[in-house]
C-alpha cells in the first residue's frame, strides 16, 4: 500500500474515532443536562467522512437512535462515505 493511501486510511480512522467520541460526549452531556453538541455539528461531522464513527456511536452508545434524521441520515451518509472511498480507490488504482 503506498504512503498516500496509507496516510488517508490513518486520517479516516482517526477522524471516525473523533466522531464516535463526539457522539459519546454528546450523550454524556445529555445525561448531565449540560450544553450539547448541536445536531447540525454531529451530522456535518458524519457527512465529512465520519459515517462509520457516527454509526457505531448510534449503535454502541445508543445515542440519537430515536431521531428520524439520524436513523435515516447516518446510515445514508455512511453508504455515501463508503462509495466515496471505493470511487477513490478505483480511480487511483488502489
Amino acid at each position: 500500500m503506498d504512503t498516500v493511501i496509507m496516510s488517508i486510511v490513518v486520517i479516516l480512522v482517526v477522524w471516525n474515532i473523533v466522531v464516535f467520541a463526539m457522539y459519546g460526549i454528546d450523550k454524556s452531556k445529555a445525561k448531565r443536562g449540560s450544553r450539547r453538541i448541536s445536531e447540525k455539528t454531529l451530522l456535518i461531522a458524519t457527512a465529512l467522512m465520519g459515517g462509520l464513527g457516527a454509526f457505531l456511536g448510534m449503535v454502541l452508545l445508543r445515542h440519537k437512535t430515536k431521531h428520524l434524521k439520524f436513523k435515516i441520515g447516518v446510515p445514508l451518509l455512511l453508504i455515501i462515505n463508503i462509495a466515496v472511498v471505493v470511487i477513490i480507490l478505483i480511480y487511483t488504482g488502489g
